[in-house]
């Protein structure tokens, strides 16, 4: 690995920000401030902890970064699942790519901890 761009769930994290910040501004608008804001958090903070636990000097602490990016990612859900039951985003859903970037940052933290074991 070179950098943490090169990692394909690094990348799926950054385009899923995006897509929150796009669909958060009608939020904005809707006068739902605080959950905006609270779904823009996590969402960025799902790719920087990736980013943040690559730079870090042992797989060690790059795994615990991982899993802080499943908590951010976990918040995020949750927040989702807020704001789709209080019906203030129609016609958006995120599940899938949340999911596949769980399964994602799982798969790295295995790998990272089998190859310690070798």
């Amino acid at each position: 690995m070179k950098t943490h761009k090169d990692l394909d769930v690094w990348q799926k994290s950054i385009d899923l920000a995006v897509k929150i910040y796009l669909i958060t501004d009608s939020l904005i608008k809707d006068k739902e401030y605080e959950l905006s804001k609270q779904m823009r958090r996590a969402a960025v903070s799902l790719p920087s902890n990736i980013a943040e636990g690559a730079a870090r000097s042992s797989d060690k602490e790059f795994i615990r970064f991982l899993y802080y990016s499943l908590g951010s990612l976990s918040e995020l859900e949750t927040q989702f699942i807020v704001s789709t039951r209080l019906k203030l985003l129609k016609d958006v859903d995120i599940s899938d790519e949340m999911i596949n970037i769980k399964q994602m940052i799982l798969g790295l933290i295995r790998f990272l901890k089998n190859r310690n074991r070798h």
